[in-house]
Formats: structure tokens, C-alpha cells, sequence
């Protein structure tokens, strides 16, 4: 069942990223084909589908940033929650919000009724693990009128319409949830032709490969592209070079170590909500200690990996949110309460992270170095993600590094510290359970203005950071590789959103 346990990395996109207007596109070259026919995109992602593409976990965002689901709302550019199956909401008494649903229709044909949509987030809840965008909230949905959904949580959450541009709670028809349960205890959520978006998933080919095909009753258009052909590979230097040699047309996540190889017109660069951090096990182990883990934040040079590693692609860490949130550095408060450093005195640690993100072997061999220059001896352990999540969700690591998009979940800041960092939090790596930091989030939590909220927010950032069970090391640019024939990629600096009824070639 930890397998089950679903990524919230990364690894990296808005719930409905299918509107392309909310984010800088593409305008490179014409396209080969007039918008009527259109050729197949053919797109490389840097992860492959960990779950048989399950909406409740990782592969939610793999499914939104290939346009094949979305949610009621999703984030534009300013991380606000704008429509797209909900055309507008209310707030009511209590804890109850009024969603208005706009028409449209699901790839196999049925409508999107209030009815079908109650269904789906309530198949959300009841996911064992539930969803990211869900963690530590009790919700209930309710068909309210011929087009009305009303959703309501056990506590107000005014959050709550963020919470709905999560690609966990994408909307699918009832024919997805027809499988029950799976194998192990897994919830079925089958998106195979039961979507909304502009792009339909048609075929899957293990974890290599998938086909999409475009959905002509798209309530927002008729994608221009015919559909798409997705391939899956997490090496970054052969996602580069595919699309050098014109074998791809969009290669996700380029490593900055193949950028100056490739073609200057098909690089993209885009500042990004992900943060890459060294996450300390607060539980057991070396990193138990504050002492401890005070020695080794002081050991972490960032600027030498935002230069050296990453090449000028990334900025220095300087907290839990980075600056394409543009309104957290004015509000960056101080951290307070950490213990002075201890020596390391030749502690032995066991130091984790994925290859999926081509950079991250590359930090955590930097980190090794740094580390046992300070004083500890430092085991590597590198994986493919899929292979990695369990043991670090189980805490069988001391240190562990990680690339962390923190809009990516709910689209709410608050959110990501209650699941990365509470002592209830499903997403808690670094096994951290305080109880100041407890109550600095749930204070965040309870401010309804957002000015407010932001405040509380920071105020809990400080609070983590004074626990040193976090060292931000950078706060990362995301490359997409695009060919020069194509044009309306979404550059999404939440990761969520990629391919568009825009995006063709």
C-alpha cells in the first residue's frame, strides 16, 4: 500500500491546460497544416505514468499537461483560480461553495451534469490515499439544480476554489469509475475516452508510450492539432537529442547540461513555482538531531549548485517558495529558534534522489561533497522515481533531495506546507512533526483575505525553515525544447498545463 502513496513532487501544469491564452505561448513557425486537419504532435515527457494513469495521484498532472483532463477551475497566470467547467462560484454560509457549471460533454459522449461531477469528486474522497489537493479535508459534493454543484467542507476553506484547479480532482464520466476497485485496494478512475479536454486518451502502451486523439465537442474549441503521440523518457539527454535530430516535436524538462546543444530558437526557458530542496529525516537517524541538521544546512554552499549544476538556470534558494511566487519575497520573514550546529563527528548518512530530473544525481553528488567536507560520510543512492517514492515516503533515508513544484497540488501555498510538512501530512518527507509548526500552518489555513493569508503563510515558512528539516538549494527555470515549426506550447510556471487547443505544428 506505500507504493500507493502518491507522488507530489514533481514532477511538474494547470488542471485545465487548455486554454493557452492564460500563459506565454509559442509563436514560432507556421503551421504545416490550416487549423481544420492538423498534424499529430508528437511530445516527449520526462515521466512515465507510475499509477495506469490514475487522476489521484503523479499521473494527474501527466493527463493535464497533455490535454486530456480538467478540473472545475484552473490557476492563471497570477496563481488566481479562473473558470473552466464551472463558469462561476459563490460562496455560501458555512462551509459550502456554489459552483455553476458551464456545458460541455465528456469524450464518450455523455454530458457534464452536476450530477456526473458530484460523482467524481466524491470517488476523489474516497481514494486511499486521497489526492494531494484533498489531504486533511473532509469535502462532500451534491448535485444543487439543473447546473449547480455544491461542495462542502467539514471547516470553511477558502482555498477551496484553488483547491478545485488540482489535476487530482480532474472530472471524469461515471463510465471511468465502472472498475471499482484494483488490485491491492486501488481506486479505478479510468480516463481512457471519459475526459473533457481537447485531447483524448485512446491507446497506452505500457509505460513507454501513449496515443491521444483530438475531441471535437471540446466546450472550448476544436484543437488544431489531430492528436497526439506522447512517448515517455526519463532520460534527459535523449529527450534532447530526439528532438535535435526531429524525431519530437515538444521534449519536456531539457537538461541545462544539453540546452547549448540544441537549436537557440527551440529552447524555452521559464521561471517555475518548483524548488529543489535537501529534505532532512527529523524522525530517526543522524538528522534527529537539530544539532545535526544545523550542521549540514551550514555546510550547503546554494549559489555554488545555481551556478555550477544548473548552469545560471536557476536562482539560489531562499525559502520554501521561490520568486515566481511574486508576492512571497516582500513577505519572507526570518527563520527563528534553530539549534547551533553540532559536528558532524563522521556521521555515516544514506543521501536519495530520482534521475527523472536529469539535474537532481548531479545536486546530490555536489551535496556528497559538500557534506563530507563538512564532516559526514555520505552513501548515494539514486533511482528512477517510481522506485524511490516508497522507501522515502517510509523514511528509510536521512537526506533526500527533491525538485518540489509547490503550486502544483491545490495551487494553494498553505496547502503545501500542511502536506509536506504536518505532522498528518501525506506528503511529509522529511518525517517533520512540530507542534509550533502545526499551528503556524493551521493558522494560515484559517485566513479568508488574501493579504492575510499570505502573511500566514510566510510566518509558517519561517517556522519550517527554523527546523532545519528543509535547506532550499534552488529555486528552478524549467526548459522546454519546442521545434521551430510549432507554435501555442503553454510555458506554465506551474507545471500543470503543456499542450492546448492552440498548440500545433
Amino acid at each position: 500500500m506505500r507504493l500507493l502513496r502518491r507522488r507530489r513532487f514533481a514532477a511538474a501544469v494547470l488542471l485545465a491546460p487548455l486554454l493557452s491564452g492564460c500563459f506565454a505561448a509559442s509563436d514560432g513557425g507556421s503551421s504545416s497544416q490550416g487549423s481544420g486537419g492538423g498534424d499529430r504532435l508528437r511530445v516527449a515527457l520526462a515521466f512515465p505514468p507510475a499509477e495506469n494513469f490514475s487522476p489521484y495521484g503523479a499521473d494527474a498532472t501527466l493527463l493535464s499537461r497533455l490535454g486530456v483532463t480538467e478540473g472545475l477551475t484552473k490557476l492563471d497566470a497570477n496563481g488566481t483560480a479562473v473558470p473552466a467547467l464551472a463558469e462561476s462560484w459563490t460562496r455560501e454560509k458555512g462551509g459550502s461553495w456554489l459552483f455553476t457549471l458551464r456545458e460541455a460533454k465528456f469524450q464518450d459522449g455523455t454530458e457534464v451534469t452536476p450530477k456526473a461531477v458530484a460523482t467524481a469528486l466524491t470517488h476523489a474522497t474516497e481514494a486511499e490515499p486521497v489526492p494531494a489537493a484533498l489531504s486533511g479535508v473532509r469535502l462532500t459534493a451534491e448535485a444543487a439544480g439543473d447546473r449547480q454543484v455544491r461542495i462542502t467542507t467539514a471547516d470553511p476553506d477558502p482555498a477551496l476554489p484553488l483547491r478545485m484547479s488540482s489535476p487530482g480532482l480532474a472530472v471524469l464520466s461515471a463510465k471511468a469509475y465502472e472498475g471499482g476497485k484494483k488490485a491491492g485496494g486501488a481506486d479505478s478512475a479510468d480516463p481512457v475516452g471519459t475526459a473533457t479536454g481537447p485531447f483524448e486518451l485512446t491507446k497506452v502502451t505500457g509505460i513507454t508510450r501513449a496515443s491521444l486523439d483530438r475531441f471535437d465537442d471540446y466546450w472550448g474549441g476544436r484543437a488544431q492539432a489531430s492528436g497526439v503521440d506522447a512517448r515517455f523518457i526519463s532520460d534527459g539527454a535523449a529527450r534532447a537529442n530526439a528532438l535535435r535530430t526531429g524525431e519530437l516535436d515538444i521534449a519536456e524538462a531539457v537538461p541545462v547540461s544539453q540546452a547549448a546543444s540544441l537549436d537557440k530558437k527551440t529552447v524555452h526557458e521559464t521561471g517555475t513555482s518548483r524548488t529543489t530542496s535537501l529534505l532532512l529525516n527529523t524522525r530517526k537517524g543522524a538528522f534527529a538531531d537539530p544539532a545535526v541538521r544545523a550542521a549540514a544546512r551550514k555546510a550547503v554552499d546554494t549559489s555554488a549548485l545555481a551556478k555550477g549544476v544548473y548552469e545560471g538556470h536557476a536562482d539560489p534558494g531562499k525559502g520554501i517558495f521561490g520568486p515566481a511566487l511574486t508576492w512571497a519575497e516582500g513577505k519572507r520573514e526570518k527563520p527563528s529558534g534553530r539549534a547551533a550546529a553540532a559536528a558532524p563527528d563522521g556521521r555515516t548518512l544514506t543521501l536519495a534522489t530520482y534521475n527523472n530530473r536529469p539535474e537532481l544525481p548531479e545536486v546530490a553528488q555536489v551535496l556528497q561533497q559538500q557534506l563530507e567536507k563538512a564532516g559526514f560520510k555520505v552513501e548515494l543512492t539514486v533511482r528512477e522515481y517510481s522506485r524511490l517514492e516508497s522507501d522515502a515516503l517510509d523514511g528509510k533515508f536521512d537526506a533526500i533531495v527533491s525538485a518540489r513544484n509547490t503550486m502544483l497540488d491545490t495551487g494553494d501555498p498553505v496547502s503545501i506546507l500542511a502536506s509536506d510538512y504536518t505532522c498528518k501530512g501525506s506528503y511529509n518527507l522529511a518525517q517533520l512533526c512540530d507542534k509550533k509548526v502545526d499551528a503556524a500552518v493551521a493558522k494560515a489555513a484559517g485566513q479568508t483575505d488574501t493579504a492575510k493569508r499570505q502573511d500566514a503563510t510566510m510566518t509558517a515558512e519561517a517556522e519550517i525553515l527554523g527546523t532545519d528539516a528543509v535547506v532550499p538549494l534552488v529555486h528552478q527555470r524549467i526548459i522546454t525544447g519546442v521545434g521551430t515549426s510549432v507554435q501555442g506550447v503553454t510555458y506554465d510556471p506551474y507545471e500543470r498545463a503543456l499542450l492546448g487547443t492552440g498548440t500545433r505544428r
